[in-house]
């Protein structure tokens, strides 16, 4: 694939075009975006060949019951933790048959902050043919929907990353 990113395009509309390239299809765990990423890539024409599905896990239990992460990691970690997001996307691939799923999960705020994990934090978890990566960004405490939305965006661009330098 060519590295070259086309400028005209939005992000959603290149990770459509790289998954139809792959033939891969993409599933989303979305907590704190609560659907936002999948409602962003149904925008784009002809989405539907490569969307599998979407789940909204917002609390503990739903990660538990519907993507099969692990309570104890949960306790031990946090909800909003690389492992827990990494298991999200795990546990969507395993969930919908993607062969990419992507798990999201935060403080978006205004509430729920703390000194080690303030509001703006957001772990996320890329599967990609059951090659789990993970990553933390603090977006800051920008108010609630602009972190969701800068999370969305993130989502497109670092999957599309991924995804184009993938082995």
């Amino acid at each position: 694939m060519d590295n070259q990113i086309n400028l005209n395009i939005s992000p959603e509309e290149r990770l459509v075009n790289i998954l139809r390239e792959k033939k891969y299809h993409v599933s989303f765990a979305e907590s704190c975006t609560g659907g936002l990423v999948a409602a962003t890539l149904v925008s784009v024409t002809d989405a539907s060949s490569v969307f599998c599905e979407s789940v909204v896990t917002y609390s503990s239990e739903a990660k538990i019951k519907r993507l099969g992460v692990k309570k104890e990691v949960i306790d031990f970690l946090g909800v909003v933790s690389e492992d827990v997001a990494g298991a999200m996307a795990q546990g969507v691939c395993n969930l919908t048959g993607a062969e990419v799923g992507v798990g999201i999960t935060g403080i978006a705020g205004p509430s729920g902050g703390t000194p080690d994990k303030p509001v703006g934090i957001v772990c996320f978890g890329f599967c990609i043919n059951g090659k789990v990566v993970t990553k933390t960004v603090n977006f800051e405490d920008v108010g609630r929907n602009n972190v969701r939305k800068n999370a969305s965006t993130y989502v497109f661009r670092t999957l599309s990353y991924l995804l184009e330098n993938e082995n």
